[in-house]
């Protein structure tokens, strides 16, 4: 069906253009430079897609995958893999494709995709990062957004959105305001099946469950010289709400009802300066940030004979300083070192009733601060027009002190080598190759208790006392470029992981929990297939297809069972960088053809299923998502309007199983399976773009 549906648009498209128009011209190539390991991509490239935002430029570049960066303490790590302006951006809150899509067409000058690293770039440590470059015109640009979401169940959402930048001389103001609502496309209705280990009918229950989220943003930011150099402030406030019921209608053994109920409320703000000044071949960056989020939990759980109230007051405030130096020493020697501090604050307040009465929660009251600080340094060396290499020496130390329901200090220091190396042999193939020591931050929701006891009823306790988890990493990676604007890129990953941190038992007093714990060594292997093609060559006109597959496999020894298992999936609303992803296979499809005649484009993104299993003390939960199909069509009127129509998350299913055991999973008999079955029916939003300036 999909095939027949591509030919037919694209022989409208034929028809259309050879009937009525000349053939159009080209896009303007690429401009690639071996030696500087380098290919730059002026908006004429993207011409014929007509995009309105840099981040609609970025996700259009040939053979790149925009990682929009994680929610890490610090600055070190916590930027994506897209530079602005040869700088990441000074903002947490505020994610990187946020601030791409504040960016019009208008202001960019080019994007680079730089491969190995060149002069005076910050490649955060990643050996392939883009950098939209901006044009330094003087004027006024903006855009107003409004966007819509019927949904299939009756439910109405929309949102404005408005941003600007003005631009004079040297000076920059820029602006964005977002006010909206929109759907959880894992909620939805359907059924319920409890079984015993026997196979006999426990429950059969119908459901029905909706869930939304809204947000409130207020972001601005200024450029100016000073002393020599340029400074950047920037602040943010952002507002969010989510919420959900969750209605269990009991058909067997008897007619009654179960009710949850869940919301969370975040107010989030930050505060952002950075100020450089270059030098000849030196440049000094010095950066400053401030952070404050609150989050208040609720969730609720009724039944005709229980009722569980779960309430979670958290605040957590950060402060970072960082100064970083790089020296361009010769055209084939880039030199770095700096220093970063941070002091980061959880003051976290928990409580859990069941039928009125309290029950004490491991870790339900805590205080923890975190003092952390880094030195790195780092030399590139371009050892020839194609071959570079990269070292890098980084020292983290930290001191972890935690005070309420759990006292404690520790005290951590960690070494984190990094080489990397980049060879092109000829101008269409690339090899990359990367050691390093990966050691990832805690996260702090692992030092609370979360609210999943109020639907399955085992407390999931919180730990502070856990260790980073730290990887060797190998990783070899060969990039093919073809047709102009075509790549191929193979993968291979290799980790050896050291205190991987997953669920255990953890004993507290006399209370038993399942909580986060470190369980021991493990490994992780990985290979991820990259591919972007143009199609012309199969008569899809000005069409392009992005494909990407992942397969993983991981091993770890379980604390309950002793016995060789997967690692769990992470499971965190605002998780940080993860050395272990541990889906065992993830792939995409994107599809995107552009119509001239029409002033159109249309596509689709097809994202495949995949499974997240959770192993606990007395249960083992499995979280299946069958494919997501999206449909989009853009339409623009005018230069300066555009109407896109996007058909969403196409009958979305989703499946929960839970295992569960008596008592511990390696003692203890299966007590009974409870299967979950969710039907989301999607939703249409449309999205009407007017830009001035």
């Amino acid at each position: 069906m999909i095939a027949s549906v591509l030919a037919a648009v694209s022989a409208l498209s034929l028809a259309e253009t050879e009937a009525s128009a000349p053939e159009p011209p080209a896009p303007a190539p690429a401009v690639a430079s071996a030696e500087r390991g380098v290919i730059s991509y002026p908006p004429s490239f993207f011409a014929d897609v007509g995009p309105s935002t840099a981040l609609e430029m970025v996700q259009r570049l040939p053979g790149f995958a925009f990682d929009r960066g994680a929610a890490v303490r610090g600055l070190s790590g916590s930027g994506g893999n897209v530079l602005i302006d040869g700088e990441p951006p000074v903002s947490k809150n505020d994610s990187l494709e946020e601030i791409l899509r504040r960016i019009p067409v208008s202001s960019v000058l080019r994007i680079d995709v730089i491969r190995g690293g060149a002069p005076g770039i910050d490649m955060q440590g990643r050996t392939v990062i883009a950098n939209v470059v901006r044009k330094s015109a003087a004027g006024l640009k903006g855009a107003f957004v409004w966007t819509m979401w019927p949904i299939s169940d009756g439910r109405f959402f929309f949102g404005p959105r408005a941003e600007m930048q003005w631009r004079e001389g040297q000076r920059l103001v820029e602006l964005s305001f977002v006010l909206g609502k929109g759907p959880q496309d894992m909620a939805g209705d359907g059924t319920r099946v409890r079984v015993d280990a026997n196979g006999n009918l426990l429950i059969r229950s119908d459901i029905d469950n909706d869930a939304q989220g809204s947000r409130r943003w207020l972001v601005g930011a200024y450029e100016t010289p000073l002393a020599g150099g340029r400074l950047r402030l920037n602040g943010a406030y952002i507002g969010g709400d989510a919420d959900g019921e969750y209605y269990d209608d009991i058909r067997f053994p008897s007619v009654s009802r179960e009710f949850q109920y869940f919301s969370e409320d975040r107010s989030q703000s930050e505060l952002g300066l950075r100020w450089n000044r270059r030098a000849g071949p030196n440049q000094l960056d010095l950066v400053a940030f401030q952070q404050w989020n609150r989050t208040d939990n609720y969730a609720r759980f009724d039944s005709p004979t229980l009722t569980r109230l779960f309430r979670n007051e958290k605040d957590v405030s950060e402060t970072v300083g960082r100064l970083h130096f790089r020296r361009t020493a010769s055209p084939a020697l880039n030199l770095e070192a700096g220093i970063e501090g941070a002091l980061n604050t959880l003051d976290s307040a928990t409580s859990l009733r069941i039928n009125n009465g309290l029950v004490p929660l491991p870790a339900a009251n805590v205080t923890v601060e975190e003092q952390r600080g880094e030195v790195f340094a780092v030399a590139v060396v371009r050892a020839s027009p194609r071959l570079a290499f990269e070292f890098a020496l980084r020292q983290e130390a930290s001191t972890v002190t935690s005070s309420g329901d759990v006292s404690l200090e520790k005290s951590l220091s960690f070494t984190k080598p990094r080489a990397t190396v980049t060879w092109s042999p000829i101008e269409s193939l690339q090899v990359r190759g990367r050691i390093e020591r990966e050691v990832t931050q805690l996260n702090f929701d692992d030092f609370v208790a979360n609210n999943s006891v109020t639907q399955t009823g085992a407390v999931a306790a919180g730990n502070p006392d856990l260790s980073p988890m730290q990887a060797w990493v190998g990783e070899l990676a060969v990039e093919r470029r073809f047709l102009k604007s075509g790549v191929f890129t193979v993968t291979l990953r290799r980790s050896e992981l050291k205190d991987v941190i997953d669920r255990a038992p953890v004993f507290l007093g006399s209370v038993v929990a399942d909580a986060p714990a470190n369980i021991g060594d493990g490994w992780r292997n990985e290979v991820q297939f990259s591919l972007s093609a143009p199609l012309d060559g199969i008569g899809l006109r000005q069409a392009t297809l992005k494909a990407q597959l992942s397969l993983r496999e991981t091993e770890v020894i379980d604390p309950t069972t002793g016995k060789p298992r997967p690692i769990s999936a992470v499971q965190s609303f605002s998780p940080p960088p993860q050395i272990s992803a541990v889906r065992e296979s993830e792939w995409e499809l994107r599809y995107a053809q552009d119509l001239p005649r029409l002033r159109s484009t249309w596509g689709f993104d097809i994202f495949g299923p995949y499974i997240d299993r959770f192993y606990r003390l007395s249960e083992i939960e499995t979280l299946k998502s069958e494919i997501v199909i999206l449909v989009f069509g853009e339409w623009k009127a005018r230069p300066d309007l555009s109407l896109r129509v996007e058909l969403q998350s196409l009958a979305r299913d989703t499946a929960r199983v839970r295992d569960v055991w008596s008592g511990p999973r390696n003692t203890a008999p299966l007590l009974y399976r409870d299967f979950r079955d969710l039907q989301y029916d999607g939703a249409v939003q449309f999205r009407l773009r007017k830009t001035f300036g």
